[in-house]
């Protein structure tokens, strides 16, 4: 199957190569023609237009044939190519993360777990970690910890003088994550919280808190997306960061036929953070989708 796999790659590839010398060699012929004959022919750039609407249409061939490449539909996006994530380039991309030892061992033991699929992935885990540090963060929040990957990710990076408010409603989850963070060496820098991450956010904001985090992360329950970030968003300094884990749901945002209460939530949750001012965005497609929103 892999060799059948990489003989239509091969053949995929090929035509590509093809064609873009093909489109090359037209458009080249049709530029000298154009040159020449400018005063005689007023329909040389038509036919421009022509040839690069067959040239857009043989890359966008060549995308559906090659599923790691993307062309954008639109074209007023001058037929952007992207990146669709193949199982070979996410080895690629995986085999490009400085992950931790602790964190390989605890992302290993998790992987026999019930919900194993709720850890970040290596490379979510080293976004975070780098926008802490980006950021100069001391004082962060995780809404929904599991095992504690994503936290000890970024305990790992907080200087010693810094907290992490780890909240989760497992406790049985909590206490691997616990583990972890003593194995780790970074104990002293977590606040576990065990029970409903709602229920502990609105005590820190009666605590007088408000305004003091520098960063969070919200991978917890869909449904209560809106309610964590409007809590965070009191909690959260001016320039501070919130990321929200989940934003694609697997592809069912997009899919108009998926209308379950998650899928839903989800999708408006989008959509009331596209149109909220208060804070600036960036949605990034890596794992299943997260967006940065920075507080203005």
């Amino acid at each position: 199957m892999a060799g059948s796999l990489s003989a239509i790659n091969r053949c995929s590839l090929f035509a590509y190569q093809c064609a873009v010398t093909a489109a090359a060699v037209f458009v080249r012929r049709d530029e000298l023609s154009r040159r020449k004959f400018h005063s005689l022919s007023s329909g040389a750039d038509s036919r421009a237009c022509k040839l690069r609407c067959r040239f857009n249409q043989l890359i966008r061939n060549f995308s559906s044939a090659n599923p790691a490449v993307v062309v954008a539909d639109d074209e007023k996006d001058g037929n952007k190519q992207v990146i669709s994530i193949t199982p070979r380039l996410y080895d690629y991309i995986l085999a490009n993360v400085r992950e931790p030892q602790i964190l390989r061992q605890l992302r290993e033991e998790t992987a026999n777990m019930r919900g194993s699929q709720m850890q970040v992935s290596p490379d979510q885990a080293q976004l975070l970690a780098i926008l802490v540090q980006i950021l100069g963060a001391e004082r962060c929040i995780e809404v929904g910890v599991y095992t504690g990957y994503s936290s000890l990710a970024v305990a790992l990076v907080l200087p010693d003088s810094g907290c992490l408010v780890a909240c989760e409603r497992d406790a049985k989850s909590l206490e691997i994550a616990k583990k972890y963070y003593e194995l780790a060496g970074v104990s002293h820098k977590v606040i576990p919280k065990h029970g409903l991450a709602a229920d502990a956010l609105k005590s820190m904001i009666l605590n007088g808190e408000a305004g003091s985090y520098d960063f969070a992360f919200v991978d917890a329950e869909k449904k209560m997306y809106q309610e964590y970030y409007e809590l965070l968003l009191q909690l959260v300094r001016v320039g501070g960061v919130i990321v929200i884990d989940n934003v694609l749901w697997h592809g069912k945002v997009a899919d108009p036929m998926v209308n379950d209460a998650k899928t839903i939530s989800i999708r408006n949750f989008n959509k009331n953070l596209m149109e909220d001012k208060r804070v600036s965005i960036s949605m990034v497609p890596i794992g299943d989708g997260m967006t940065v929103c920075r507080k203005k």
